[in-house]
């Protein structure tokens, strides 16, 4: 029986396609050291683990994650047995930060919203006010 598995690879195609992305884009993040696919030739071939980290990539991202703290876990993840501390630290650290952005950000959508509302209805009234001064004009002419 032969023990030795195959694992499951990926191209660049493929993981573009998967996740909705430019090929272009999946070099880019090679090129920042998010990646790090094997090589036949010319052809890049992409592992499980190169997988899951574009997906979190992608994922961090849409969190308003920078590709540099991204990079960073990652690489504390890779470093060593103690990283494992390390990283959930500095990530819960990334995460309170983020949700006190996200906060302020909801608390400024609110604020503008208030905004947008008052201007709204001044130009109602604004309108309302041209609207019936023309109609006071016809019946007075």
């Amino acid at each position: 029986m032969n023990n030795t598995t195959k694992i499951r690879t990926y191209s660049i195609s493929d993981l573009a396609k998967e996740f909705d992305v430019t090929t272009r884009t999946i070099r880019f993040y090679e090129q920042q050291g998010l990646l790090n696919p094997a090589r036949q030739g010319q052809t890049r071939i992409y592992s499980p683990k190169d997988r899951v980290r574009l997906m979190l990539t992608l994922r961090g991202k849409r969190l308003g994650f920078s590709l540099a703290e991204s990079k960073e876990l990652f690489d504390m993840y890779d470093s060593t047995t103690e990283g494992d501390e390390k990283q959930l630290l500095y990530m819960l650290n990334i995460l309170e930060k983020k949700q006190a952005d996200m906060r302020q950000q909801l608390r400024d959508i609110q604020r503008l919203q208030e905004e947008l509302n008052n201007a709204e209805e001044r130009c109602m009234d604004a309108l309302n006010k041209v609207r019936s001064g023309k109609r006071q004009k016809k019946k007075a002419g």
